[in-house]
């Protein structure tokens, strides 16, 4: 920085700011916990090697994410980042789940109310599904759902039959 306040980086590692810092322009004064968990976790020599070895246009993005990184591994120090992205992973499965057994359900209502209807094209009803098997599961467990007129149970039983095999086509247990 070379002006009146050594930036971030510097007043942590207490030494001179010099007017070329590498760090300066990315860790300024004024929030000097920045600096202070990056260099905790990844060390501030291995943050200066990183930085130099990148084109000046990147280094800001570079340190962004070392940021979000550093955080992440002091939240969760086993997994850090990749913890947080399984968990959001499992969450949209867990929602993309949800919506499929909505879907269901609103079809099992559908075909309640006008079963000659849906009888006569399953698939107008199932949103083009290429699958003879799982168009005849579900029409199977909505019958199921008008037969037995409780939706908990039909909740469980379409839940149970989409749960078989995931969005990747992979088996799920």
């Amino acid at each position: 920085m070379g002006g009146n306040s050594p930036c971030a980086s510097c007043k942590l590692l207490r030494r001179r700011c010099a007017k070329d810092c590498i760090f300066a322009p990315y860790f300024p004064s004024d929030d000097p916990h920045k600096f202070a968990i990056v260099h905790k976790v990844f060390g501030a020599s291995n943050v200066s090697k990183t930085l130099q070895e990148l084109p000046l246009q990147q280094r800001a993005d570079a340190v962004s994410s070392l940021v979000y990184e550093a955080n992440a591994r002091i939240r969760d120090p086993v997994y850090g980042c990749v913890g947080a992205i399984s968990y959001l992973q499992n969450q949209v499965s867990q929602l993309q789940m949800q919506l499929a057994v909505a879907q269901a359900e609103i079809v099992c209502i559908q075909m309640q109310q006008d079963p000659i209807m849906v009888a006569a094209n399953p698939q107008m009803v199932l949103g083009q599904a290429d699958d003879d098997d799982q168009a005849f599961l579900l029409q199977n467990q909505c019958f199921n759902f008008a037969n037995n007129n409780s939706s908990s149970s039909a909740y469980v039983n379409i839940h149970e039959s989409l749960k078989r095999e995931s969005i990747f086509g992979d088996i799920v247990s």
